[in-house]
């Protein structure tokens, strides 16, 4: 590792963290990749000098690296023990695993969530069901990302045949399985909220087309040619509800300094949130549409610098 002080982005995708290392190198920061794909700490040493922020994200296993997110754990534990500042703490890392977690946090803090079980097997998965009686619902993993592995039930009859056909370990990647409500989003539409530094930054209104699949990066974006229905995602202007405040909280006090957090709103306006997103990706097109050129990445860049000029002082 370096002997100057900079920042460290602690990943295991180098597609996702490029835009954030040209915004670097703008700002003319030092900074390092930190790749936890295979790698190796010395519990006895001491971290380097600077700021760590931590990329690692809960589709890390699609990408054929399951056991990076482990690693991380391990990292931010050691790097917490010697006092060093790390954006998107252990804590963090431990909400974008667990959609359980989330969940759990989200109604500490007063957010409305929609009705969710967890469940360990498929025959807890189907008795789990029964709570929606003739009603959809949805199941998806524990931990995840991109909507990958989220699906809509109809009735008991697809479910159980779902989990006929389908082995388990296809189901989840930890064992555990959320059973919840599904509630249609009021025009197809959920909002997904960026936070920077624990605040507010901007709203993203995405047009879902009936698909889960929402990741917004661009490495995300689905070929023109492709027959699925390809996500819209544009920024809202002047966009404000009374529950930022609570979902800056909810931020805080997990220690979570970036992040997106997804609601939806049902035909009556009621707000559900029911997504937290600590490895936030943007969406190049719709923050080039944007008047008032909002960037989340070059916003990311500067805070890091910040931080990166507290710790250096």
């Amino acid at each position: 590792m370096a002997e100057s002080p900079g920042v460290y982005i602690v990943h295991e995708n180098e597609e996702w963290i490029a835009p954030l290392k040209a915004h670097l190198s703008e700002n003319q920061t030092s900074f390092y990749e930190w790749n936890l794909t295979k790698d190796k700490i010395d519990l006895t040493e001491t971290p380097p000098e600077g700021i760590f922020y931590s990329r690692m994200s809960a589709s890390s296993f699609m990408r054929g690296n399951l056991y990076a997110t482990d690693m991380t754990k391990q990292i931010m534990s050691w790097l917490e023990a010697n006092n060093r500042r790390v954006i998107n703490s252990e804590r963090a890392l431990q909400l974008e695993l667990s959609k359980s977690e989330q969940h759990m946090a989200l109604i500490q803090v007063g957010l409305r969530t929609p009705k969710t079980i967890v469940a360990n097997s498929k025959e807890e998965v189907m008795d789990a069901s029964n709570s929606f009686k003739n009603r959809p619902f949805i199941i998806k993993p524990n931990m995840g990302g991109k909507g990958h592995g989220v699906r809509l039930i109809n009735n008991k009859d697809e479910l159980q045949l779902l989990l006929d056909l389908t082995p388990f370990e296809d189901l989840t990647v930890d064992g555990v399985i959320l059973v919840q409500e599904y509630i249609p989003p009021k025009n197809q539409q959920i909002i997904r909220m960026e936070f920077i530094a624990g605040k507010f930054y901007y709203a993203l209104q995405v047009d879902t087309g009936g698909s889960f699949e929402l990741c917004p990066a661009d490495a995300c974006e689905i070929p023109d040619n492709s027959q699925m229905k390809v996500p819209e995602f544009n920024i809202l202007e002047n966009f404000h509800i009374p529950e930022i405040e609570k979902c800056e909280a909810f931020l805080s006090e997990n220690s979570v300094d970036i992040a997106g957090m997804e609601f939806l709103q049902n035909e009556n306006g009621e707000r559900f949130f029911y997504d937290v997103n600590t490895n936030t990706n943007y969406n190049t097109g719709a923050e080039e549409r944007n008047p008032d050129e909002l960037t989340g990445m070059k916003r990311i860049a500067e805070f890091l610098n910040e931080e990166l000029e507290k710790v250096s002082n």
